[in-house]
């Protein structure tokens, strides 16, 4: 069920992958797969760490155009198969962040034919952030990595 958003604070898409729901959590949940897909290419995605709990890390680290970006997070709500939220306005012992800037609601659902339905969710603090992830580019990066997921999961299946 998608929670209701707020159009002043949350951004969101939905989309269908062709690839089944266990597949989808998998690469989401497992480190060895987030590189594959994370962030939009050419950008690379260089570590990560994920302790899969909730107060458990996921922490990343980017390569965007040279420059390394650490993003530091925990899981307030894990739902196997189905939902994770990650947020990085605390960090790994709910210490809080500096800065935050997001909280991230995936939803997956089963859709016809073996595939997912994939809803991609981002709350922000006030509607300044959502309008700066906006501006961003959050429909393309965030669509451009659900095509990577769907691309890279489907390598999977073979």
């Amino acid at each position: 069920m998608i929670p209701e958003l707020d159009p002043n604070t949350d951004l969101s898409f939905t989309r269908t992958l062709a690839v089944p729901r266990q597949l989808i959590w998998e690469c989401w949940t497992r480190p060895e797969h987030i590189p594959n897909f994370f962030v939009p290419a050419p950008h690379k995605v260089t570590a990560v760490d994920i302790d899969l709990r909730v107060g458990g890390r996921f922490n990343t680290r980017f390569d965007v155009e040279g420059k390394v970006m650490d993003n530091t997070g925990v899981y307030l709500e894990v739902v196997p198969g189905e939902k994770l939220v990650f947020t990085d306005t605390y960090t790994e012992g709910w210490k809080p962040a500096p800065d935050p800037f997001m909280t991230a609601i995936l939803l997956l659902s089963d859709a016809p034919n073996g595939g997912t339905t994939y809803t991609a969710i981002a709350r922000h603090r006030n509607p300044e952030s959502r309008k700066a992830h906006e501006d961003m580019g959050f429909l393309d990066g965030w669509g451009t990595v659900a095509t990577q997921l769907e691309a890279y999961a489907k390598g999977l299946m073979k």
